[in-house]
């Protein structure tokens, strides 16, 4: 009996431990089902949210940051493609280095980058196929040829969202600096995200480092929001322009911190008779609080290419630091097109080399077969509530003799000298205007008008139609 009874008894203790083992296991996959959830839950807002996800690493993705994921990107935007309509798909990039070429996206698309994601823009010429130059350009601007497709391309496009934790788009331009500076382009370097002929765009939440050239370029299209981005290039790469709205309509830019070797925002819209014969202006843009590091360049310049015009443009809030310049309008005879109803505000410089610069002299012309009679238009200039330090020179305000620049209105506005600063503060050449309560004195074509007659250089009260939009709040588990 009494061994039947310990027979007995062994078996239920194997039992048990059985069944604690099976439970515990049950637990630990529970729990690697609760971790995978976890880490592969994202959420963003967006200006609209997608019915259909998938990974890369669903399409062969290798995130070592040496296999070329170029044929897994096209893949997977290819596959998403039959989703192609209002409920829209997203491709997450999960963490990892994603080597890549070129590719091109689709509308109704969310491009999502985790928090450790970094793309690498391949070092392959083969990986960026080669493209017209824009039309409102007639030519590249490196070459006279053709140019290399973007990082991130896309045209003719609705509903696009580019975004992410803050995830990584690496240009690995120091090739490409090194071709330009031995002047061995055959073709014009490829920009990081460049989205033309489209509509409803939103460029959100990530970090560009080392561009080719140009950081962001959105091209003939209209409802742009470009917020949260961080832009990082060496001060001296050549053409590392930070934001780009070209030929575009309605577009907000904000929250962005950008260091570069250009200009941190520049306004464009065409080049010489291309850009005038193009005839697409960039109005209803707003800037609001831009951080700019730039010292060969601009915080916020118009131009120099503004043959199709730039209107209604809003800056606020603005903060340059070891800048040449806060804002300059660069143009030229041969320009044509205008640059008008600019108003700027709030801004903050800290050791500039000039505080505003308007040159009506800037030249480089896209070929010989500019016409000289197309004299630029530029007018109603609004300037108000500055304070700039450590300024080597308060303005440089260059117009062109028979077309003087007019209506430019500079009002509270404190500028402190650099201790090597130039004798004259001001120079002023071909310009109208007026201003209020500026120090140091400005020049005699903007005279000082009291505080009680002048209009204050009056900044719009309204808003543009990009700032009535309300985004989504999206969130995802893959």
């Amino acid at each position: 009996m009494e061994l039947l009874w310990k027979s007995h008894m062994m078996k239920v203790i194997k039992l048990v431990y059985v069944l604690l083992l099976v439970t515990l296991m049950n637990s630990k996959v529970s729990e690697s089902k609760k971790e995978k959830i976890i880490s592969t839950s994202f959420e963003y807002n967006g200006i609209n949210c997608r019915a259909n996800s998938v990974s890369l690493k669903d399409f062969g993705g290798v995130g070592d940051g040496k296999t070329s994921n170029t044929k897994a990107f096209q893949s997977a935007i290819s596959h998403l493609s039959k989703y192609d309509s209002e409920e829209g798909s997203q491709l997450y990039v999960p963490a990892g280095k994603w080597l890549t070429g070129s590719f091109s996206l689709i509308s109704h698309f969310t491009l999502y980058l985790h928090k450790d994601a970094v793309l690498l823009a391949s070092q392959d010429v083969k990986e960026w196929p080669v493209i017209k130059p824009l039309p409102s350009y007639g030519r590249g601007r490196d070459a006279a040829a053709g140019r290399y497709t973007s990082l991130i391309f896309g045209t003719n496009l609705t509903d696009v969202i580019v975004t992410g934790d803050n995830g990584t788009i690496d240009g690995q331009g120091s090739k490409w600096w090194q071709q330009f500076h031995q002047k061995k382009l055959k073709y014009t370097r490829p920009y990081l995200i460049e989205l033309m002929f489209s509509d409803n765009i939103q460029i959100s939440n990530l970090t560009l480092l080392n561009s080719p050239s140009w950081n962001i370029h959105p091209v003939y299209s209209s409802n742009i929001i470009i917020k949260g981005i961080t832009i990082i290039a060496p001060i001296r790469s050549p053409n590392t322009d930070g934001i780009n709205p070209d030929s575009c309509t309605n577009t907000k830019i904000e929250d962005c911190y950008i260091v570069s070797g250009d200009d941190c925002v520049a306004v464009k819209s065409g080049w010489d008779e291309y850009g005038i014969k193009f005839g697409w202006p960039t109005k209803q843009l707003v800037i609001r609080r831009l951080t700019c590091i730039s010292p060969y360049s601009a915080t916020i310049a118009l131009g120099s290419e503004m043959s199709g015009g730039i209107q209604d443009v809003r800056a606020e809030d603005i903060t340059a630091v070891h800048t040449e310049s806060g804002i300059r309008i660069k143009t030229a005879v041969g320009r044509g097109g205008y640059v008008k109803d600019i108003y700027v505000k709030r801004m903050t410089m800290h050791t500039m080399k000039w505080a505003f610069w308007i040159t009506g002299n800037y030249g480089s012309h896209a070929d010989k077969n500019y016409d000289h009679n197309a004299l630029p238009e530029i007018k109603n200039i609004n300037y108000r509530d500055m304070v700039a330090e450590d300024v080597a020179m308060a303005a440089n305000l260059e117009g062109i003799s028979n077309d003087p620049f007019t209506q430019i209105c500079i009002s509270n506005v404190t500028i402190s000298m650099a201790a090597k600063a130039k004798k004259q503060p001001w120079t002023c050449n071909d310009i109208e205007g007026i201003t209020s309560g500026v120090t140091p004195k400005p020049c005699g074509l903007l005279p000082d008008q009291g505080t009680e007659k002048i209009k204050d250089c009056d900044f719009p009260s309204d808003y543009l139609p990009i700032d009535m939009l309300e985004l989504k709040k999206c969130s995802y588990s893959i």
